[in-house]
């Protein structure tokens, strides 16, 4: 018999990256924070006329600060998203058991707006019911729309956005441990835009999108804040002095 339309290829299944375990995406924008945040802060600080270990101080702090921030912020978030997908998850757990009858119809209610006709919709509805273990992941995709088994993990995405955003803001720092003035603010600038347009190539990676495009919105973000920093930082060291 044959049986060619029952067959599927490898090279003909679509396969997706997977977009919601966190751990990459916490990576990705924490370099990308850490540089715009800490090149501003430090070209800020050096317009003020501050002294190399000022400088060093504030960027210092600000790599501490703004990581630590970071990976507190990502792991409350992950967690609070987690324990309420997974209280979701007990409750449709508890209604599988308990009222399968109900969830059977539901189902099948999803197949039929979706276009499949009545009996099959309930055939396909009490086939998925057979196994608990998939009854919950199709009713959860269905109706929750969420994979019980990519709910993200808060430690990893944390600790991922942590080591980021401390890599991205050491990045414009480093001049000032071996130099200061012009020469260092000139060197952090443009660590700064060279490091931004990698991380907008990586990103375009991720989405697929133009590179050059990413990068230069990239790079279009990180002058913007530079630019904006510089101007209060002399305003403020005017003012100060």
């Amino acid at each position: 018999m044959d049986d060619t339309h029952h067959t599927h290829p490898a090279h003909l299944v679509h396969r997706h990256r997977s977009v919601s375990g966190g751990a990459a995406r916490a990576a990705v924008f924490g370099v990308s924070d850490g540089l715009v945040s800490n090149v501003a802060l430090i070209l800020g600080v050096a317009a003020a006329a501050a002294t190399q270990s000022n400088v060093l101080i504030a960027g210092i702090a600000g790599l501490l600060a703004g990581a630590t921030s970071m990976a507190a912020g990502e792991y409350v978030s992950m967690k609070a998203q987690a324990e309420l997908v997974e209280r979701e998850l007990d409750i449709e757990r508890a209604s599988l058991t308990d009222q399968p009858e109900r969830e059977v119809r539901e189902l099948a209610a999803i197949y039929l707006q979706r276009g499949v006709d009545e009996e099959a919709a309930r055939a396909m509805a009490e086939a998925v019911m057979r196994d608990p273990d998939v009854a919950l992941e199709v009713h959860a995709r269905e109706e929750l729309g969420v994979d019980p088994s990519e709910i993200g993990r808060p430690w990893s995405a944390a600790g991922a956005s942590f080591v980021a955003f401390a890599v991205g803001a050491l990045i414009p720092l480093l001049p000032w441990f071996f130099g200061e003035g012009d020469a260092a603010i000139v060197a952090s600038a443009a660590l700064g835009l060279v490091s931004a347009a990698a991380v907008g190539v990586v990103l375009s990676r991720f989405t697929e999108r133009s590179a050059l495009v990413t990068a230069s919105r990239q790079v279009a973000w990180a002058v913007a804040a530079c630019t904006a920093t510089w101007f209060i930082g002399s305003w403020l060291g005017t003012v100060i002095d």
